[in-house]
């Protein structure tokens, strides 16, 4: 791999980036045919390489952490670029879980014959080369670079500064597994630059070598992404996620479900950033709720209904209906029923995740089907929206958009498909 500091000095940055395209490309001709074996111990040879290594991993870690402190970031940004022994060991069994899940390539999804003896089927390809831009989250190269080969894929990873050290550590060790197994090593490359020129590149296509952009990281990375992409984007907006306690929710589950969303991890896309109490229980569901969340830590900030209910809660101000904390904060407001509920959520929403917690099958029914999100839930935290608790081993982040990706993007949302037609000579009159 190429130090970033010889790319910098040689002015080569384009012609680096244009390198790792061509190379990725020549390599994804080749997965699109590997065997699920040479996949799967390929995988599995980069599980045993992360906890050979752990020790680089995590000292290499330790130089981006405190440089990260340094700079004063926010507690739950650097809680995402923090790994330790069990982060580790965790990133490792996702491989392995990757490696267990069935090969989607070469699947028929559908087949049929047509009136004139054509045998037509639909078959399960992958998409190419997958370019992932993302910050901070140093597992991201694992979960992205292991989805990317399982499902046939090159990938071309670009890590933030922050962690640029950790995922450095950590792509050396799939480099090896990829080597161990006799998989070419251009399968998974990361950038060897923290230079924000080299996602200019990858955003121009590398030449028409990257099918496919995946941005995963703040508001600022993912609207450059969107807005200077030539290329295909799964886009990962915000997770302004809400959650709606109904009138007819059980309010100990309410209190469960509204401090485990809020506050078991605050800096995950999932963490739930707006909490709506339905009126007509507000005078006696809000205050063992707030409670419940002050006395877990966190800061309410709520409307003037709010505040008439628990007066120690800050005011919230119009941009608190709209920020996403990723940390120990959460909008409060009091709503006039499920349909002021929904109306708030498409307002103010990012169509990221959104739950409701209710009794009433019926008032359930209509959120799920109204609220327009990639993930809606009933009765349950908003922090379940991950592609691991979905069972698909790992995802690369949650998608927002409403074409092909939407919700956690795991290894069939890292396929395309292809028509196989068979004939016995047919020619067309």
């Amino acid at each position: 791999m190429l130090n970033q500091s010889v790319v910098r000095e040689a002015g080569a940055i384009g012609t680096v980036m244009l390198q790792i395209g061509a190379k990725a490309r020549a390599v994804a001709r080749q997965l699109a045919n590997t065997p699920t074996d040479a996949k799967n111990a390929a995988l599995k040879a980069m599980a045993e390489a992360l906890r050979a290594n752990c020790d680089r991993i995590l000292a290499a870690n330790a130089l981006d952490v405190e440089e990260m402190k340094s700079r004063s970031l926010a507690h739950s940004f650097i809680d995402r670029g923090t790994l330790d022994t069990a982060r580790v060991e965790a990133m490792a069994l996702g491989i392995e879980a990757i490696a267990e899940l069935p090969d989607p390539i070469g699947r028929i999804t559908e087949a049929w014959d047509s009136p004139n003896g054509l045998h037509i089927e639909r078959v399960k390809t992958p998409l190419g080369v997958i370019g992932i831009i993302y910050e901070s989250r140093p597992n991201v190269t694992v979960d992205a670079g292991a989805l990317c080969l399982k499902a046939g894929n090159a990938a071309v990873l670009r890590g933030g500064s922050d962690a640029f050290r950790t995922c450095e550590a950590i792509a050396e060790c799939m480099r090896q597994g990829l080597i161990a197994e006799g998989l070419p090593e251009a399968a998974i490359q990361l950038v060897p630059t923290t230079d924000r020129a080299a996602v200019g590149h990858m955003l121009a296509g590398l030449d028409g070598n990257i099918d496919v952009i995946v941005p995963r990281g703040g508001k600022s990375l993912v609207a450059r992404v969107q807005q200077e992409a030539r290329v295909p984007v799964f886009a990962h907006l915000e997770g302004l996620v809400h959650i709606f306690v109904d009138r007819d929710a059980d309010l100990e589950k309410a209190i469960s479900i509204v401090v485990n969303s809020k506050m078991r991890r605050t800096g995950i896309c999932g963490a739930a950033e707006t909490l709506l109490v339905d009126q007509a229980c507000a005078k006696t569901y809000l205050k063992p709720l707030v409670d419940a969340l002050q006395t877990a830590g966190c800061v309410i900030r709520g409307d003037a209904a709010t505040r008439a209910l628990v007066p120690e809660a800050e005011a919230a101000v119009a941009a608190d209906w709209n920020t996403e904390y990723l940390d120990a904060i959460i909008s409060v407001k009091v709503v006039e029923g499920l349909a002021e509920a929904i109306e708030h959520i498409e307002t103010h929403g990012s169509h990221h995740t959104d739950c409701i917690i209710t009794e009433n099958q019926a008032t359930a029914d209509r959120f799920l089907a109204e609220v327009d999100s990639a993930i809606v839930l009933h009765n349950a935290s908003t922090q379940f929206a991950d592609g691991g608790e979905f069972g698909f081993g790992a995802e690369i982040g949650i998608a927002t958009g409403r074409m092909h990706a939407r919700g956690p993007v795991g290894l069939e949302q890292l396929t395309s498909f292809k028509y196989r037609v068979h004939g016995t000579g047919q020619t067309r009159p």
